[in-house]
């Protein structure tokens, strides 16, 4: 890690020599503060766009990183206000050139195409095409993580683990998805994380089965289940785990049941994290081992095969089971090259369709789900009449949600699970 400047000069030329660009010039926006409503002097926490980052691990909004083929790469940085140091504490103004040298910059390279990537802060023509194909591009080149992420999400997997043992432990009878959040956030930040890396979410009983779910005041009741999916960010780096938690220490027959099933297909698809896998494959696999489990169990009738054809099973899945993870939540997920990202599998669109490959860095989070706004629904009751044991759905209707999520590193060899340490 002791040669950051080295690290990005090594960053600039695998992008540059992925674009292969000979006139064309490329701006790329750090980004700016967005002010809160209501008149307050005060802006939300600021977060630098990922391409700008990833180019010059700064974070000064308002910079602009700018690339011409012929002569390389020039970054245009704010002069510091005395505003922002009496108001925000922002240190003493770095080297230029400044912000202000950019508009003759581009003067001086006028009529060429230009592509702008992060924040648009410049009254730019913007050829479009062009930076949706270098955006893609680096998306590419962005995909396997060096050491020094790697090191990065290696200290924010310490963090996650931090919280979720903190959250595990306060979790009982009686306290709010509210308190649990605040003792999942407060272990991160002790645990030396930047912040959550994303809006924790904290669902008890039926909240369980919302995806997006914020903590409210709702109290755990006994019998609960208790979904968190919560992960720490470092500097930027972000890790995303999934864990499903019993009210009271031990889940009921039927939890454990349902738990078994899912546990044993989470960790099987952590095992399939291998060079080459294609994901949408990978999807239909995992859909296979839930559908299994779930005939099983008498959810589901007929074969796992049958059950995955017909898309029944999506009424338990009804999500992709991943995406990539890194500088941000859902770092360079999407499609390889040549391929358009809008496949289905198992019934469900997902986020990834390209193989997999060394120093990717992969989430892993299937889930089953009794979801009364998908299992109620009259047209899919009649649509899987003969594919559903309506019976034993009614049964578990109540049950609520769990998902198991875990971080897995693409290796030449066997998957590396970033997060195992964290209880499952």
């Amino acid at each position: 890690m002791s040669d950051l400047s080295a690290l990005i000069d090594a960053r600039r030329a695998k992008t540059a020599n992925a674009w292969g660009l000979s006139n064309e010039i490329v701006l790329i926006g750090c980004g700016t503060p967005i002010g809160l409503p209501g008149g307050a002097d005060q802006c939300y926490e600021f977060r630098p766009h990922t391409e700008y980052q990833w180019l010059t691990e700064e974070r000064r909004p308002g910079s602009v990183l700018a690339f011409d083929p012929q002569e390389g790469w020039t970054r245009f940085t704010p002069a510091v206000t005395e505003l922002e140091r009496v108001w925000d504490g922002v240190a003493e103004d770095p080297e230029g050139p400044y912000l202000d040298d950019l508009k003759s910059w581009l003067e001086a390279r006028a009529g060429r195409k230009t592509a702008f990537l992060g924040s648009v802060t410049q009254d730019v023509k913007v050829d479009h095409d062009l930076t949706d194909h270098l955006r893609k591009g680096l998306f590419q080149v962005r995909r396997p993580k060096d050491e020094f992420e790697l090191w990065l999400m290696r200290r924010a997997a310490v963090a996650t683990k931090a919280g979720h043992d903190a959250a595990r432990a306060f979790i009982k009878p009686g306290v709010s998805e509210r308190e649990i959040q605040i003792e999942l956030e407060a272990a991160f930040g002790r645990a030396g994380a930047s912040r959550p890396g994303y809006h924790s979410i904290v669902g008890t009983g039926p909240n369980s089965v919302v995806f997006h779910f914020t903590p409210s005041a709702r109290k755990v009741k006994s019998g609960d289940l208790v979904l968190i999916d919560a992960g720490a960010e470092v500097d930027g780096y972000v890790i995303d785990v999934t864990r499903t938690y019993p009210a009271e220490g031990r889940f009921t027959s039927d939890q454990q049941a349902m738990y078994d099933v899912l546990l044993d297909a989470e960790r099987r698809a952590c095992d399939r994290c291998v060079v080459g896998q294609e994901w949408l494959e990978f999807h239909t696999l995992c859909a296979l081992d839930l559908a299994r489990g779930l005939i099983d169990l008498k959810v589901l009738t007929g074969s796992p095969e049958s059950a995955v054809e017909s898309e029944a099973i999506a009424m338990f899945l009804p999500h992709g089971i991943g995406h990539m993870v890194g500088l941000g939540v859902r770092d360079a997920s999407g499609a390889a090259e040549g391929r358009t990202g809008e496949n289905k599998a198992a019934g469900v669109r997902v986020r990834c369709d390209l193989p997999m490959d060394v120093g990717y860095v992969m989430t892993v989070e299937p889930g089953l789900y009794f979801i009364p706004a998908i299992l109620n629904d009259s047209q899919r009751r009649e649509k899987f009449a003969n594919e559903v044991n309506w019976a034993t759905v009614d049964r578990h209707i109540g049950l609520g949600g769990m998902r198991i999520e875990d971080n897995i590193l693409i290796t030449a060899g066997a998957p590396v699970n970033l997060t195992s340490e964290i209880h499952a």
